[in-house]
Protein backbone atom coordinates (compact mmCIF):
# COMPACT_ATOMS: atom_id res chain seq x y z
CA UNK A 1 0.00 0.00 0.00
CA UNK A 2 1.20 3.11 -0.86
CA UNK A 3 1.18 5.94 2.08
CA UNK A 4 1.85 9.56 2.58
CA UNK A 5 5.00 8.79 5.05
CA UNK A 6 6.31 12.60 6.00
CA UNK A 7 2.56 13.11 6.40
CA UNK A 8 2.13 10.10 9.00
CA UNK A 9 5.45 11.08 10.31
CA UNK A 10 4.82 14.70 10.85
CA UNK A 11 1.37 13.65 12.73
CA UNK A 12 3.88 12.30 15.09
CA UNK A 13 5.66 14.71 15.24
CA UNK A 14 3.10 17.08 16.56
CA UNK A 15 1.91 14.29 19.21
CA UNK A 16 5.78 14.44 20.41
CA UNK A 17 5.39 17.81 20.81
CA UNK A 18 2.62 17.95 22.62
CA UNK A 19 3.88 15.55 25.10
CA UNK A 20 7.21 17.48 25.09
CA UNK A 21 4.90 21.03 25.95
CA UNK A 22 3.27 18.75 28.96
CA UNK A 23 6.47 17.11 30.18
CA UNK A 24 9.15 19.15 29.76
CA UNK A 25 7.36 22.70 28.75
CA UNK A 26 8.79 22.18 25.42
CA UNK A 27 7.20 24.67 23.22
CA UNK A 28 4.66 23.23 20.73
CA UNK A 29 5.78 23.17 17.20
CA UNK A 30 9.77 22.64 17.87
CA UNK A 31 10.20 19.37 15.75
CA UNK A 32 8.67 21.19 13.10
CA UNK A 33 10.34 24.45 13.49
CA UNK A 34 13.62 22.21 13.52
CA UNK A 35 12.21 20.34 10.54
CA UNK A 36 11.98 23.51 8.64
CA UNK A 37 15.50 24.97 9.44
CA UNK A 38 17.27 22.01 8.93
CA UNK A 39 15.73 21.26 4.93
CA UNK A 40 16.41 25.09 4.33
CA UNK A 41 19.95 25.03 5.39
CA UNK A 42 20.66 21.69 3.82
CA UNK A 43 19.48 23.18 0.34
CA UNK A 44 22.32 25.95 0.84
CA UNK A 45 24.17 22.59 0.59
CA UNK A 46 22.70 21.15 -2.66
CA UNK A 47 20.83 19.03 -0.44
CA UNK A 48 17.35 17.77 -2.18
CA UNK A 49 14.42 15.52 -3.26
CA UNK A 50 14.34 11.91 -1.67
CA UNK A 51 17.18 12.77 0.81
CA UNK A 52 15.29 16.36 2.04
CA UNK A 53 12.69 14.04 2.92
CA UNK A 54 14.99 12.00 4.88
CA UNK A 55 16.26 14.69 6.65
CA UNK A 56 12.35 16.21 6.88
CA UNK A 57 11.80 12.75 8.56
CA UNK A 58 14.37 12.43 10.69
CA UNK A 59 13.97 16.16 12.23
CA UNK A 60 10.50 15.92 12.47
CA UNK A 61 11.16 12.25 15.03
CA UNK A 62 14.53 13.97 16.71
CA UNK A 63 12.68 13.84 19.80
CA UNK A 64 11.10 10.59 19.89
CA UNK A 65 12.07 9.00 22.32
CA UNK A 66 11.26 11.68 25.06
CA UNK A 67 8.13 10.14 26.99
CA UNK A 68 9.50 6.90 26.82
CA UNK A 69 12.80 8.45 28.99
CA UNK A 70 10.90 10.20 30.86
CA UNK A 71 8.70 7.06 31.96
CA UNK A 72 11.71 4.98 32.03
CA UNK A 73 13.83 7.51 34.45
CA UNK A 74 10.92 9.03 36.48
CA UNK A 75 12.75 8.11 39.54
CA UNK A 76 16.04 9.39 38.60
CA UNK A 77 17.36 11.96 41.12
CA UNK A 78 19.31 13.45 37.87
CA UNK A 79 16.45 13.71 35.96
CA UNK A 80 14.20 15.47 38.68
CA UNK A 81 17.51 18.04 39.06
CA UNK A 82 16.72 18.99 35.36
CA UNK A 83 20.35 16.72 34.07
CA UNK A 84 19.09 14.32 31.61
CA UNK A 85 21.02 11.80 30.17
CA UNK A 86 21.23 12.47 26.58
CA UNK A 87 22.84 9.05 25.07
CA UNK A 88 19.84 7.46 27.06
CA UNK A 89 17.46 9.34 25.05
CA UNK A 90 19.70 9.26 21.90
CA UNK A 91 20.13 5.84 22.35
CA UNK A 92 16.46 4.57 22.12
CA UNK A 93 15.04 7.00 19.47
CA UNK A 94 18.10 5.33 17.30
CA UNK A 95 16.16 1.63 17.99
CA UNK A 96 12.61 3.23 17.64
CA UNK A 97 13.53 4.12 14.09
CA UNK A 98 15.30 1.09 12.62
CA UNK A 99 12.37 0.11 10.59
CA UNK A 100 10.58 3.42 9.62
CA UNK A 101 11.52 3.12 5.70
CA UNK A 102 13.67 6.03 4.85
CA UNK A 103 14.85 6.40 0.99
CA UNK A 104 18.43 6.11 2.18
CA UNK A 105 20.85 5.09 4.81
CA UNK A 106 19.94 7.52 8.06
CA UNK A 107 22.28 5.38 10.76
CA UNK A 108 23.07 6.96 13.87
CA UNK A 109 21.68 10.27 12.41
CA UNK A 110 19.63 10.16 15.78
CA UNK A 111 21.91 8.43 17.91
CA UNK A 112 24.37 11.10 17.26
CA UNK A 113 21.70 14.19 17.45
CA UNK A 114 23.34 15.91 20.48
CA UNK A 115 26.89 15.78 19.30
CA UNK A 116 28.69 18.74 19.92
CA UNK A 117 31.51 19.46 17.11
CA UNK A 118 34.27 19.40 19.83
CA UNK A 119 33.56 16.52 20.89
CA UNK A 120 32.20 17.08 24.01
CA UNK A 121 28.82 15.86 23.61
CA UNK A 122 27.33 12.32 25.17
CA UNK A 123 28.95 9.98 22.98
CA UNK A 124 32.52 11.73 23.11
CA UNK A 125 32.23 12.41 18.56
CA UNK A 126 33.85 15.30 17.27
CA UNK A 127 32.13 16.53 13.72
CA UNK A 128 33.86 14.59 11.55
CA UNK A 129 32.86 11.62 13.13
CA UNK A 130 29.24 12.09 12.94
CA UNK A 131 26.81 11.66 9.97
CA UNK A 132 25.85 15.42 8.21
CA UNK A 133 22.18 15.06 9.28
CA UNK A 134 23.04 14.95 13.00
CA UNK A 135 24.92 17.79 12.65
CA UNK A 136 22.32 20.09 10.90
CA UNK A 137 19.59 18.64 13.41
CA UNK A 138 21.35 19.23 16.25
CA UNK A 139 22.85 22.86 15.37
CA UNK A 140 19.11 23.80 14.64
CA UNK A 141 17.72 22.02 17.74
CA UNK A 142 20.01 24.26 19.78
CA UNK A 143 19.51 27.08 17.76
CA UNK A 144 14.92 26.85 18.22
CA UNK A 145 15.44 25.95 21.62
CA UNK A 146 17.90 29.13 22.39
CA UNK A 147 15.16 31.13 20.43
CA UNK A 148 12.18 30.72 22.15
CA UNK A 149 13.87 31.17 25.75
CA UNK A 150 14.14 34.70 24.76
CA UNK A 151 11.60 36.98 25.00
CA UNK A 152 11.19 38.34 21.17
CA UNK A 153 12.28 41.76 20.30
CA UNK A 154 14.48 43.72 17.69
CA UNK A 155 17.43 42.39 18.91
CA UNK A 156 15.75 38.69 18.62
CA UNK A 157 17.89 37.67 15.44
CA UNK A 158 20.86 39.48 16.88
CA UNK A 159 21.46 37.54 19.69
CA UNK A 160 20.80 34.49 17.49
CA UNK A 161 23.70 34.88 15.34
CA UNK A 162 26.10 36.13 18.09
CA UNK A 163 25.25 33.01 19.88
CA UNK A 164 25.93 30.73 16.86
CA UNK A 165 29.08 32.81 15.81
CA UNK A 166 30.23 32.00 19.82
CA UNK A 167 29.26 28.38 19.13
CA UNK A 168 30.90 27.86 15.67
CA UNK A 169 33.88 24.96 16.65
CA UNK A 170 32.22 24.20 20.09
CA UNK A 171 28.55 23.19 19.06
CA UNK A 172 27.85 23.52 15.45
CA UNK A 173 31.00 22.75 12.39
CA UNK A 174 31.76 25.74 10.65
CA UNK A 175 30.01 24.18 7.28
CA UNK A 176 26.57 23.66 9.09
CA UNK A 177 27.01 27.19 10.30
CA UNK A 178 27.98 28.65 6.77
CA UNK A 179 24.85 27.05 5.26
CA UNK A 180 22.80 28.32 7.99
CA UNK A 181 23.64 32.18 7.86
CA UNK A 182 23.41 31.27 4.01
CA UNK A 183 19.94 30.17 4.31
CA UNK A 184 18.81 32.81 6.83
CA UNK A 185 18.59 36.15 7.16
CA UNK A 186 17.20 38.71 10.08
CA UNK A 187 14.20 38.90 8.37
CA UNK A 188 13.53 34.99 7.44
CA UNK A 189 14.30 33.48 10.73
CA UNK A 190 11.66 35.87 12.16
CA UNK A 191 8.90 34.27 9.44
CA UNK A 192 9.45 30.81 11.23
CA UNK A 193 5.86 30.62 13.77
CA UNK A 194 3.36 28.07 14.41
CA UNK A 195 0.59 29.68 11.66
CA UNK A 196 2.77 29.88 8.64
CA UNK A 197 4.94 26.88 9.64
CA UNK A 198 3.26 24.13 7.74
CA UNK A 199 3.04 25.74 4.49
CA UNK A 200 6.33 26.77 4.56
CA UNK A 201 7.40 23.57 5.49
CA UNK A 202 5.28 21.70 3.29
CA UNK A 203 6.81 24.06 -0.02
CA UNK A 204 10.12 23.03 0.91
CA UNK A 205 9.91 19.12 0.91
CA UNK A 206 8.31 16.59 -1.43
CA UNK A 207 5.28 14.72 0.32
CA UNK A 208 6.25 11.54 -2.18
CA UNK A 209 4.39 8.84 -1.53
CA UNK A 210 5.94 5.74 -0.41
CA UNK A 211 4.93 2.14 -1.49
CA UNK A 212 4.99 0.13 2.30
CA UNK A 213 5.16 -3.39 3.25
CA UNK A 214 3.28 -4.71 6.78
CA UNK A 215 6.59 -4.31 8.46
CA UNK A 216 6.64 -0.88 7.85
CA UNK A 217 3.77 -0.11 8.64
CA UNK A 218 3.67 -1.69 11.72
CA UNK A 219 6.91 -0.02 12.62
CA UNK A 220 4.85 3.48 12.13
CA UNK A 221 1.87 1.88 14.36
CA UNK A 222 4.12 1.20 17.20
CA UNK A 223 5.83 4.24 17.41
CA UNK A 224 2.39 6.81 17.37
CA UNK A 225 1.18 3.65 19.77
CA UNK A 226 4.26 4.01 21.96
CA UNK A 227 3.98 7.90 22.31
CA UNK A 228 0.58 8.05 23.17
CA UNK A 229 1.42 4.41 26.19
CA UNK A 230 4.64 6.08 27.18
CA UNK A 231 2.84 9.41 28.06
CA UNK A 232 0.98 7.74 30.72
CA UNK A 233 1.76 4.54 32.16
CA UNK A 234 -2.04 4.20 33.55
CA UNK A 235 -2.52 3.14 30.04
CA UNK A 236 0.47 1.35 28.73
CA UNK A 237 0.28 -0.71 26.30
CA UNK A 238 -3.86 -0.13 25.57
CA UNK A 239 -2.94 0.98 21.94
CA UNK A 240 -0.71 -2.06 20.78
CA UNK A 241 -3.39 -4.20 22.47
CA UNK A 242 -6.00 -2.44 20.47
CA UNK A 243 -3.94 -2.57 17.05
CA UNK A 244 -3.28 -6.25 17.39
CA UNK A 245 -6.96 -6.99 18.78
CA UNK A 246 -8.40 -5.17 15.39
CA UNK A 247 -5.94 -7.04 12.71
CA UNK A 248 -7.07 -10.46 14.71
CA UNK A 249 -10.31 -10.05 14.72
CA UNK A 250 -10.45 -8.63 11.09
CA UNK A 251 -8.83 -12.14 10.14
CA UNK A 252 -11.08 -13.82 11.53
CA UNK A 253 -13.74 -12.03 10.04
CA UNK A 254 -12.26 -12.73 6.73
CA UNK A 255 -11.60 -9.48 5.41
CA UNK A 256 -8.64 -8.86 2.69
CA UNK A 257 -4.79 -8.57 3.86
CA UNK A 258 -4.76 -4.86 2.88
CA UNK A 259 -8.19 -4.30 5.38
CA UNK A 260 -6.35 -6.19 8.47
CA UNK A 261 -2.87 -4.05 7.76
CA UNK A 262 -5.26 -0.98 7.87
CA UNK A 263 -6.93 -1.84 10.76
CA UNK A 264 -3.89 -2.33 12.58
CA UNK A 265 -2.48 0.98 11.80
CA UNK A 266 -5.76 2.21 12.56
CA UNK A 267 -5.77 0.81 16.06
CA UNK A 268 -2.11 2.20 17.01
CA UNK A 269 -3.72 5.32 16.11
CA UNK A 270 -6.72 5.50 17.64
CA UNK A 271 -5.79 7.18 21.02
CA UNK A 272 -3.28 9.43 19.54
CA UNK A 273 -5.67 12.35 20.32
CA UNK A 274 -4.26 11.81 24.25
CA UNK A 275 -1.80 13.57 23.75
CA UNK A 276 -3.37 16.43 24.49
CA UNK A 277 -5.09 15.71 27.57
CA UNK A 278 -3.25 16.70 30.44
CA UNK A 279 -2.20 13.43 32.84
CA UNK A 280 -4.00 14.81 35.69
CA UNK A 281 -7.06 13.66 33.67
CA UNK A 282 -5.67 10.54 31.88
CA UNK A 283 -4.14 8.95 35.27
CA UNK A 284 -7.27 9.68 37.57
CA UNK A 285 -7.78 6.75 38.88
CA UNK A 286 -11.27 7.69 40.77
CA UNK A 287 -14.54 8.73 38.44
CA UNK A 288 -14.12 11.58 36.49
CA UNK A 289 -16.07 14.83 37.22
CA UNK A 290 -18.93 16.07 34.54
CA UNK A 291 -15.92 18.29 33.33
CA UNK A 292 -13.31 16.20 33.45
CA UNK A 293 -15.11 13.86 31.75
CA UNK A 294 -16.20 16.47 29.16
CA UNK A 295 -12.27 17.62 28.86
CA UNK A 296 -11.28 13.41 28.05
CA UNK A 297 -14.06 12.85 25.26
CA UNK A 298 -12.00 15.77 23.22
CA UNK A 299 -9.20 13.18 22.68
CA UNK A 300 -11.96 11.66 19.94
CA UNK A 301 -11.82 14.69 17.97
CA UNK A 302 -8.18 15.86 18.29
CA UNK A 303 -7.60 12.36 16.77
CA UNK A 304 -9.66 12.99 13.66
CA UNK A 305 -7.77 16.34 13.28
CA UNK A 306 -4.42 15.38 14.07
CA UNK A 307 -4.61 12.47 11.12
CA UNK A 308 -6.80 14.69 8.88
CA UNK A 309 -3.38 16.46 7.52
CA UNK A 310 -2.34 13.14 6.25
CA UNK A 311 -3.09 13.31 2.36
CA UNK A 312 -6.08 10.12 1.23
CA UNK A 313 -6.16 8.97 4.78
CA UNK A 314 -9.39 9.56 5.62
CA UNK A 315 -10.73 5.60 5.75
CA UNK A 316 -8.25 5.17 8.40
CA UNK A 317 -8.39 8.32 10.42
CA UNK A 318 -12.29 7.30 10.41
CA UNK A 319 -11.72 4.21 11.57
CA UNK A 320 -9.61 5.51 14.15
CA UNK A 321 -11.35 8.25 15.48
CA UNK A 322 -14.65 7.50 15.55
CA UNK A 323 -13.81 4.17 18.35
CA UNK A 324 -16.44 6.08 20.85
CA UNK A 325 -19.15 6.14 18.62
CA UNK A 326 -22.54 4.25 19.28
CA UNK A 327 -25.19 2.94 16.74
CA UNK A 328 -27.74 4.82 19.39
CA UNK A 329 -26.48 8.04 18.24
CA UNK A 330 -25.18 8.85 21.30
CA UNK A 331 -21.67 8.74 21.19
CA UNK A 332 -19.03 10.94 20.59
CA UNK A 333 -17.03 12.74 19.15
CA UNK A 334 -20.00 13.35 16.05
CA UNK A 335 -22.84 11.75 17.78
CA UNK A 336 -22.94 9.33 14.12
CA UNK A 337 -25.72 7.26 14.12
CA UNK A 338 -25.89 3.30 13.45
CA UNK A 339 -26.48 4.18 9.12
CA UNK A 340 -23.28 6.27 9.63
CA UNK A 341 -20.80 4.08 10.75
CA UNK A 342 -19.22 1.30 9.15
CA UNK A 343 -18.03 -2.23 10.11
CA UNK A 344 -15.09 -1.55 10.70
CA UNK A 345 -15.96 1.81 12.90
CA UNK A 346 -18.11 -0.91 14.47
CA UNK A 347 -15.33 -3.32 15.38
CA UNK A 348 -13.00 -0.72 16.57
CA UNK A 349 -15.55 0.51 19.35
CA UNK A 350 -15.98 -2.80 20.22
CA UNK A 351 -12.13 -3.63 20.42
CA UNK A 352 -11.25 -0.44 22.18
CA UNK A 353 -14.05 -1.60 24.93
CA UNK A 354 -12.85 -5.42 25.07
CA UNK A 355 -9.05 -4.00 25.54
CA UNK A 356 -9.96 -1.52 27.97
CA UNK A 357 -11.86 -4.01 30.15
CA UNK A 358 -9.04 -6.74 30.06
CA UNK A 359 -5.95 -5.14 30.56
CA UNK A 360 -4.73 -4.52 34.00
CA UNK A 361 -4.20 -0.79 35.39
CA UNK A 362 -2.23 0.29 38.03
CA UNK A 363 -5.77 0.86 39.70
CA UNK A 364 -7.77 -2.53 38.49
CA UNK A 365 -6.88 -5.54 37.36
CA UNK A 366 -8.42 -6.68 34.25
CA UNK A 367 -11.45 -8.52 33.69
CA UNK A 368 -11.82 -12.30 32.44
CA UNK A 369 -12.76 -12.76 28.66
CA UNK A 370 -15.92 -14.10 29.57
CA UNK A 371 -16.61 -11.18 31.87
CA UNK A 372 -15.63 -8.70 29.45
CA UNK A 373 -17.63 -10.51 26.60
CA UNK A 374 -20.66 -10.50 29.12
CA UNK A 375 -20.44 -6.91 28.80
CA UNK A 376 -20.15 -6.30 25.56
CA UNK A 377 -23.20 -7.93 25.07
CA UNK A 378 -24.95 -6.02 27.72
CA UNK A 379 -23.71 -2.72 25.48
CA UNK A 380 -25.39 -4.48 22.68
CA UNK A 381 -28.60 -5.16 23.94
CA UNK A 382 -28.58 -1.35 24.94
CA UNK A 383 -28.06 0.04 21.80
CA UNK A 384 -24.76 1.10 21.68
CA UNK A 385 -22.42 -1.70 19.83
CA UNK A 386 -23.05 -4.14 17.27
CA UNK A 387 -23.85 -7.15 18.59
CA UNK A 388 -22.87 -9.66 15.62
CA UNK A 389 -19.57 -8.29 16.04
CA UNK A 390 -19.89 -8.86 19.87
CA UNK A 391 -20.60 -12.37 19.61
CA UNK A 392 -17.70 -12.67 17.13
CA UNK A 393 -15.21 -11.15 19.79
CA UNK A 394 -16.08 -13.68 22.36
CA UNK A 395 -15.60 -16.55 19.82
CA UNK A 396 -12.05 -15.14 18.35
CA UNK A 397 -10.69 -14.36 21.58
CA UNK A 398 -11.76 -17.30 23.48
Amino acid sequence: MKFDVLGLLAACSYALDCVEAELIKVTNNHSKRVAYMAVCTAEKMGIQGQSLQDLAECALLHDNAVAQYIQEELQNDALRNGVTKLGRHCTIGEKNLKNIPFHNDVSNVILYHHENADGSGPFGKQWNEVPLFARIIHMCDTIDIFCRSMKSDSDEWKRTEEFVIKSKDKLFDSFCVEAFFNAFSDEKIHMIDNETLDTMLWKKVPRIKQELNFTQIKAIADLFAHIVDYKSPFTSNHSIGVAEGAEKISRFMGFDEDICQKMYLAGALHDIGKVAIGNEILEKPEKLTDEEFKTMKHHAVYTYYILSGIDDFEEIRDWAALHHEKLNGKGYPFGKTADELNEQERIMACIDIYQALTEDRPYKKGLSHEKACDILDDMAQKGFVDSDISNKIRDCFS
